[in-house]
């Protein structure tokens, strides 16, 4: 399925295997100053660029065709906000940066919403931008006054690692090794480099020292101090009911089967919040999704944690009241990156975490350390191993009695139509588990996680993100997997789709296989959710709750859509035992190099 390795592409020209050496640069009689760039978006082997076209960057733009050979490979979006995305599920699924270009200060104001995505789920994202020409003399009459700002970096300085804007090109392979250094150092995050206009345009009169080859591009890993981790394997061993909290630990392979050592040592619960994927769902001791397990828990271990207030509380919606689940006397100890990063305008920070004891770490090379720190402790305490023999039996058991109440519920409704989602769920698990699978972003309201095996680090990089994010996201995922051949797998939420429904035609423009199945309940539910629940509280009709919230006359043809952008599609399909014949259909147009959509109409819940 798919295509391999190196192996040419059938669109070569405007596609590169990802781990492909950059081509040679094509000498020409007169370089110009865009070269630099170029020769920097070599030597630092980025391999795809993702654009809106634009004006301030054609002097780039045509030293990346020409001079460079295309690479980065251009890959045309119809949005800035497509482009970044796309660059986002990329480095996601692959933890390698991608380039997104953004034309001026209109593309930059058109991609924020992405880029503070991006910044929120730190993500290493290379973001090329242009303004100008600054040379006020050189200004096009109304246009490049309109589209250039007064340091236009600082749209986006609230929620991106760093900006620049070089004033000479001797001033560019500095300023593009630092940026791709801070974007790479954990936490990561996307940086922003912008380039005036006729500088990209000058003709290049002298020769432009790029970094040495053998410097060393991203500092090494942040080390967890030793006297502290001893003092934190000393409290897990203390502890009776240890939990595992773990949120960006799957950021990195290595951290994914790290926990599971971990967590197997201690015999401890793990709850995943699922930021990325951090600890294998069918492990006996995974338990994410099972808030009971903080009820009495005696110590609570957060590894690279954000967001630890909402699988600890219950949440009364209406009244946004919040009720911790965990007992007073329980301990915390938080390892991870702290408030490195922190803006000081979003509040993505969430709530500060009162911890026992703070470690401030990668949890990649924290996680090993700590877990030979128990194991020595446990090697001179017997008791202690048969304790954490007899957690892991207790959590084992939690594990299988919630599976199996989870494998139950799932058959309620089974005959729905529109589907349930727990059967959609299970109709695409059928057909796709015995492939080299991947699951983009959504999780079916977490029906996937409960039904499915997610075996393997890379099999999900992580949940979705707010609304118009997630076709964006799951064409990079899709990008990122294409030369290992894996099935890439997006459950595509209608009102998402709708945001940029022109983000089908990249996935075909770019040989990018991919099956999407729509999660088509035409409606924006979970604001309607939201919408009940006022009604409710305030006794008005709860038949006008739909209002503003509907998509539906006329209902999106989903299926003819797709087929327009030049993909495979059927439906609206709307009984469960007409998914899986589809399905096969379908995975045989994407194994043949087509993406394929299935347009599955589901219930609001």
């Amino acid at each position: 399925m798919g295509w391999h390795g190196n192996a040419p592409h059938p669109d070569s020209v405007e596609t590169i295997g990802a781990t492909a050496a950059p081509p040679a640069v094509l000498p020409a009689p007169q370089r110009w100053a865009s070269d630099v760039i170029v020769d920097l978006l070599h030597r630092y082997q980025l391999p795809y660029a993702a654009l809106n076209p634009g004006a301030s960057y054609r002097g780039l733009h045509d030293s990346i065709v020409n001079y460079g050979q295309n690479y980065p490979c251009m890959m045309l979006c119809q949005h800035e906000e497509t482009a970044v995305q796309i660059a986002h599920g990329y480095a996601k699924a692959s933890g390698r940066p991608m380039v997104a270009i953004l034309h001026n200060l209109v593309g930059l104001l058109h991609a924020n919403m992405a880029v503070y995505y991006a910044y929120i789920d730190r993500v290493p994202i290379f973001i090329v931008g242009a303004t100008g020409p600054m040379d006020e003399t050189k200004r096009r009459p109304r246009i490049d006054w309109t589209h250039s700002a007064n340091v236009q970096g600082q749209a986006v300085r609230d929620y991106t690692k760093w900006d620049y804007q070089p004033t000479v090109i001797d001033g560019v392979p500095e300023s593009f090794a630092r940026a791709y250094g801070v974007m790479m150092t954990e936490p990561r995050g996307p940086i922003y480099m912008c380039y005036d206009a006729w500088l990209q345009e000058q003709p290049l009169d002298h020769e432009v020292a790029l970094p040495p080859i053998h410097a060393m591009p991203v500092p090494a890993p942040l080390a967890a101090d030793p006297a502290a981790l001893r003092q934190a394997a000393v409290m897990l061993m203390q502890a009776q009911r240890p939990v595992i909290l773990a949120e960006y630990v799957g950021r990195d392979p290595r951290g994914f089967d790290a926990l599971v050592e971990l967590a197997e040592t201690l015999g401890a619960a793990v709850y995943d919040i699922n930021s990325r994927l951090n600890f294998p769902g069918c492990h006996p001791l995974n338990l994410s999704m099972v808030k009971d397990i903080f009820r009495d828990a005696d110590l609570v271990l957060c590894l690279d944690v954000r967001d630890w207030e909402k699988p600890t509380t219950e949440l009364v919606s209406t009244t946004r009241t919040m009720t911790s689940l965990v007992p007073e006397d329980c301990r915390w100890i938080d390892i991870g990156f702290g408030d490195i990063e922190l803006s000081s305008w979003a509040m993505d920070y969430q709530r500060l975490m009162q911890a026992d004891l703070r470690i401030l770490g990668d949890t990649t090379q924290a996680i090993p350390a700590l877990t030979q720190l128990c194991r020595d402790l446990q090697e001179g305490d017997p008791l202690a191993v048969e304790r954490a023999s007899a957690r892991f039996a207790r959590n084992a058991e939690r594990h299988r009695a919630a599976r199996a109440r989870w494998a139950l519920a799932a058959r309620e409704d089974w005959n729905a139509s529109p589907l349930s989602l727990p059967r959609l769920a299970s109709e695409v698990w059928e057909v796709i588990r015995d492939e080299d699978w991947v699951l983009t972003a959504g999780t079916l309201d977490d029906w996937t996680r409960k039904l499915w095996d997610f075996d393997k680090p890379y099999r999900h990089p992580g949940r979705s993100l707010g609304t118009a994010t997630q076709i964006g996201i799951s064409l990079g995922v899709a990008l990122a997997h294409r030369d290992a051949g894996r099935l890439v797998v997006d459950i595509q939420p209608d009102g998402d789709l709708m945001f940029d429904a022109g983000a089908l035609w990249v996935a075909a423009k770019h040989k990018i296989p991919m099956l999407i199945v729509m999660y088509n309940n035409r409606a924006y539910y979970n604001d309607w959710e939201h919408q009940i629940r006022m009604a409710k509280q305030r006794e008005t009709p709860l038949e006008r709750a739909h209002i503003g919230m509907d998509l539906d006359g006329p209902a999106p043809d989903f299926a003819s859509l797709a087929r327009s952008m030049g993909w495979y599609a059927e439906g609206p399909i709307t009984r469960g035992e007409d998914v899986g014949p589809a399905l096969k259909r379908a995975i045989e147009r994407v194994k043949a190099g087509q993406p394929a959509l299935l347009d599955t109409l589901t219930q609001k819940r």
